[in-house]
């Protein structure tokens, strides 16, 4: 066979293995909510759908509600939302299949989420996706046996500046390696108490960031770092410079920004120290 034709016989055999093994569906649920849940829930649906002038514009943060009690994007939940807005349960099935915070089956405890996308990949994300999925004995979008771990690879977790960046349950943590991935994995595992780079002061389960997810604060929002010394370089040159947009006619830099823009601090022992919007910074942490 030639080597075209090798590479026509590898395109038809991976369309049919798409067709005969498609993108995971969503899991049927036969099994109605219990009185109690689906009070909380049409309770909690209520205040969602009141945020939104059309209550269609419920839908996503409904989707992050039923994981929050599901797990997953259940039939059982896809029907909920559909009797509530007026929708098919297929156009329903269309937007939690379409992003891929929506689960199709049931998600671990905690989802650990690598970045192997450009920088990442260069500084070292593939290397970390490989020790885990050894480590742990599953692979993309697999959970482990224990229902603790659900393992992926993310395109980008927005944080280019600390490669290789991985996720759990969405808080970050930076400059990773494989050993300190997998000490991170095992301890979650273990059931301890982690705490990520920047943000809360530990990572929270699966189906309590859902719920924040659906618009419901858990109290943790201003815990932790806010933001680290790669991400604020650029605005402190900014402000020491006077660097403004085009079209900014306003006037200088309040004297708050131009403190936080130069002022020493303990947080960060370099000079600059954090930025309005830090949890340190001067506009939050002092007293009257």
């Amino acid at each position: 066979m030639s080597e075209e034709n090798k590479v026509h016989a590898e395109v038809r055999a991976h369309a049919s293995n798409a067709i005969l093994h498609p993108q995971t569906p969503l899991r049927a649920s036969d099994e109605p909510y219990t009185d109690e849940q689906l009070t909380q829930l049409n309770r909690d649906i209520d205040e969602i759908i009141g945020r939104y002038p059309v209550k269609r514009s419920a839908l996503l943060p409904m989707l992050h509600l039923i994981q929050s009690v599901d797990g997953f994007v259940s039939g059982r939940g896809v029907r909920l939302c559909a009797e509530r807005l007026g929708l098919s349960d297929a156009e329903v099935s269309g937007v939690a299949t379409f992003y891929t915070q929506y689960k199709r089956h049931p998600n671990g405890d905690y989802t650990i989420g690598v970045c192997t996308n450009t920088l990442c990949a260069v500084m070292g994300g593939d290397l970390i996706f490989e020790r885990l999925s050894d480590h742990l004995g599953v692979g993309h979008d697999e959970t482990t046996e224990d229902g603790k771990i659900t393992l992926e690879r993310v395109e980008c977790n927005a944080a280019c500046d600390y490669a290789p960046v991985v996720m759990a349950n969405w808080e970050f943590f930076d400059k990773q390696t494989p050993d300190s991935a997998v000490q991170m994995a095992d301890d979650l595992r273990a059931g301890k108490d982690v705490a990520p780079t920047r943000g809360a002061a530990k990572v929270c389960s699966f189906k309590h960031v859902e719920r924040v997810l659906a618009g419901f604060p858990d109290g943790h929002a201003n815990e932790g770092v806010g933001a680290g010394e790669p991400s604020l370089e650029g605005l402190r040159l900014a402000h020491q410079n006077d660097w403004r947009a085009p079209g900014d006619e306003g006037g200088p830099l309040s004297e708050d920004n131009q403190r936080n823009a130069h002022q020493n601090t303990a947080t960060t022992g370099e000079t600059g120290g954090p930025l309005p919007g830090h949890p340190h910074s001067s506009a939050e942490g002092q007293e009257d």
